[in-house]
C-alpha cells in the first residue's frame, strides 16, 4: 500500500508518460484497501490494475469502481460467464483476462467478449505458460477477431513444450502473428510428449509472518 505508489513514481519520471504501466494485486487487498491503492495509483496513469480485491463478490469491484478511475482488469481465474457478465452489465471492469483453457473455449469467451463491446470493455486474456500452445493460440485467433481487443498477455514457453506444440506463432519487436499454418497454428506431437513423463508441481505457499498460509 505504501511502496508500490513510490515504485510507480519513479518509472514515471524516469520513463514518461508514454510507456503503458500495469500491475497484478492477485486478489490480496480488502475492498476497502483496494479502493484506496487504485486511487493512490491515479496520478501514474495505469493501463491496468489487475486482481486487486477478489472478483467472486461482485460489490467488491462497485466499491472500488465508485472510488477511483484506475482502470480494472479481472477474470484470470472465472470458468464461467456466471463469474463475470454482472461486471460487465455494471461496466465495474475496464478488461476481460478471462483465458480459453479455463473459461471453456473459443465460444464461450467469444460471446463474453460480444457481451463486452458495447460497454466498450477490452480483452486481456490471461497467457502465461500454464495456458497451452495449444490454448495460447486460441486467444490470439480470438484476438484478431473481435473489435475490442486491448491487449495480449504473453510468456514464451519453455524450448521443451514447443518441441512437443510446434506453433507457427512468432513474436517480434512487440507483436504476436499468428503464422500462416491452417487451423489454430499449432501441431501436437505425442511421440515427443512422450520423453517428458509428468512431474507432480504445485504453487508455492505464501505465508504471513506469523506462519499463516495467505493466498499468493
Amino acid at each position: 500500500m505504501r511502496h508500490v505508489p513510490t515504485v510507480f513514481e519513479a518509472v514515471r519520471n524516469e520513463f514518461g508518460p508514454e510507456l503503458p504501466l500495469l500491475h497484478d494485486g492477485h486478489n490480496r487487498l480488502t475492498p476497502r484497501e483496494a479502493a484506496q491503492f487504485a486511487k493512490s495509483l491515479e496520478p501514474y496513469n495505469l493501463f491496468w490494475l489487475e486482481d486487486v480485491t477478489l472478483g467472486e463478490n461482485q460489490e467488491n469491484l462497485r466499491y472500488v469502481r465508485q472510488q477511483s478511475t484506475t482502470p480494472l482488469a479481472i477474470g484470470e481465474v472465472f470458468n464461467s460467464v456466471y463469474d463475470i457478465k454482472d461486471l460487465i452489465d455494471n461496466q465495474l471492469i475496464d478488461y476481460v483476462r478471462c483465458a480459453t483453457t479455463h473459461f471453456g473455449g473459443i465460444t464461450p469467451l467469444k460471446k463474453v467478449m460480444a457481451q463486452a463491446e458495447p460497454y466498450q470493455i477490452k480483452s486481456g486474456f490471461h497467457g502465461p505458460t500454464d495456458v497451452s500452445p495449444i490454448g495460447f493460440a486460441a486467444e490470439l485467433h480470438l484476438d484478431i477477431n473481435i473489435h475490442n481487443y486491448g491487449a495480449q498477455e504473453y510468456m514464451t514457453h519453455s524450448k521443451e513444450t514447443l518441441e512437443v506444440f510446434e506453433t507457427s506463432m512468432t513474436f517480434e519487436n512487440g507483436l504476436l502473428h499468428p503464422g500462416d499454418n491452417p487451423g489454430l497454428g499449432v501441431e501436437f506431437h505425442p511421440e515427443i510428449a512422450e520423453k517428458f513423463p509428468y512431474e507432480q508441481a504445485y504453487l508455492p505457499y505464501n505465508r504471513l509472518a506469523d506462519g499463516t498460509v495467505h493466498n499468493w
